[in-house]
């Protein structure tokens, strides 16, 4: 039985005694059991969810639930509109459920390994959200495919939560379209890794739809899915189009990049893509390169708690991306 096996099954109280201290703590009334079951609820967005996948029924999670809240005095889930959603007290747990488990999945593997086999490193990635999975991708290749590779951990969210754990050192690096915003309470260095101009790219259905002048004058008038405006490519996209006194027809602004492009490629609209992957845009979404706007350029960024890197995965990604994807663009 591994590790997580036993985090399932077994009633665990833990136990906190101290001779060293002036404080005596009695056994406290918490085992890994509710923990599991709350993180697996939090872990696939729902009771029904987790009871399926754990093949318990979903009023014996809900019980297990109450119970580990009753331990806490606070709630951890609250719901909003037909879902659960996590409270301040429900993200803390979640975080520290999310140590204990991995660690302990990771601790299952390391002693089932050969005798004499490294252990291997472990290389967590925030992952902002506005960054394009074609680039992160190409960014955690030579993590992935190095002489000694890493075991990568990636988490996608919002730059200020990622930053808030690489604050607490959760993560190693930070993958960001931005730099560290000015004012954020937060000691970590800005390393850019290089940048890219954008094209302008349109399914081959939607050609005829266009107007036929020169690029960029044949964006005048012409179906456009933006990138959401809060977002720094947002922002600088709108400038760009302001500058060029260019008035396309916004037919959606969109937060998700696969979602932009997965809606470019059914033709719903003119989309925008980083240079670097001009022949994976081409390739993946079919779509023709309607032309490149050298003025209009994505910056991507490592962000980092180290002034100067030490971690060999993270020197590894910024090494290969200003030596390999961005270096073209970096003279």
């Amino acid at each position: 039985m591994g590790v997580q096996d036993a985090f399932n099954l077994g009633e665990m109280p833990l136990r906190v005694n101290s001779s060293d201290s002036h404080q005596s703590f009695e056994k406290i009334d918490m085992n890994y059991k509710h923990l599991h079951y709350f993180w697996t609820v939090a872990r696939l967005g729902g009771v029904v969810k987790a009871s399926e996948h754990l093949h318990l029924t979903p009023q014996t999670i809900s019980g297990q639930l109450q119970l580990l809240e009753e331990h806490f005095g606070r709630p951890l889930f609250e719901k909003k509109g037909r879902k659960l959603a996590l409270t301040d007290t429900g993200e803390l747990a979640y975080s520290y459920a999310q140590d204990i488990f991995n660690l302990g999945a990771e601790l299952d593997q390391v002693v089932r390994l050969p005798r004499g086999t490294a252990r291997p490193i472990e290389l967590r990635v925030g992952i902002a959200d506005a960054v394009p999975k074609l680039v992160t991708c190409r960014l955690l290749e030579p993590a992935l495919t190095g002489a000694h590779p890493f075991k990568v951990v990636c988490r996608e969210w919002k730059l200020d939560s990622l930053l808030a754990e690489l604050a607490v050192h959760r993560l190693d690096l930070v993958l960001s379209d931005t730099p560290l915003p000015s004012g954020l309470s937060v000691n970590a260095f800005n390393h850019r890794l290089g940048g890219s101009p954008v094209g302008f790219y349109a399914a081959k259905s939607m050609l005829p739809r266009l107007n036929t002048k020169a690029f960029p004058a044949c964006l005048e008038g012409a179906p456009l899915l933006m990138p959401g405006s809060d977002s720094a490519l947002g922002r600088r996209m709108a400038q760009w189009l302001g500058r060029h006194q260019l008035n396309p027809r916004v037919v959606g602004e969109i937060d998700d990049g696969a979602l932009l492009k997965a809606l470019g490629q059914h033709g719903h609209g003119v989309f925008i893509a980083p240079m670097v992957l001009d022949a994976d845009v081409r390739a993946e979404y079919g779509a023709k390169l309607l032309g490149e706007a050298t003025d209009l350029i994505e910056e991507f960024y490592v962000i980092t708690v180290e002034r100067r890197i030490t971690h060999p995965g993270v020197a590894a990604i910024t090494d290969a991306a200003r030596q390999g994807l961005f270096a073209a663009w970096n003279r």
